[in-house]
């Protein structure tokens, strides 16, 4: 493994293993669940947005993988204090990077979430990384239905 890997695998056990903005909001303006039904992740999102349209609290809870929390607590960290109409073009670009469709050196507004790039060679865990985007989605879309990764 080289050293940019080990790198990568550190900052998502580090995630894993102490998740920002990890907890409920009392009172939030946008709520979502999700939910894997191939590994069995489960992700609750609270989000508050201003009145400019900016995201500015974004906490999550749940039980998952290392792939699926740290997803989550470095999603939350990147897309605070974002305007809301930035989100889906964030998504997009996150999904194609992850699935391999996009490099990550084409991918230039992910920052430091380009590390789930290598999740692309295992199929299976890509449901993992995406299941707080999809959350996202459907909070910011004021989703009734749980989002899933199917």
């Amino acid at each position: 493994m080289d050293e940019l890997q080990q790198l990568y695998q550190e900052i998502i056990l580090d995630h894993n293993r102490h998740p920002r903005n990890f907890g409920a909001l009392e009172h939030c303006s946008h709520h979502a669940e999700g939910f894997n039904p191939l590994c069995g992740d489960r992700l609750e999102l609270f989000v508050n947005v201003d009145e400019n349209g900016l995201i500015e609290n974004l906490r999550f809870t749940g039980k998952g993988c290392a792939i699926s929390t740290a997803s989550a607590s470095l999603m939350t960290q990147h897309v605070m204090g974002r305007p809301v109409h930035e989100v889906e073009g964030l998504i997009a670009e996150f999904h194609a990077v992850v699935t391999g469709q996009l490099a990550p050196g084409d991918a230039p507004t992910l920052g430091k979430l380009k590390i789930f790039s290598g999740v692309s060679e295992f199929p299976t865990r890509v449901k993992c990384a995406t299941l707080c985007w999809h959350t996202l989605r459907s909070a910011l879309a004021k989703g009734v239905e749980p989002a899933t990764t199917e």
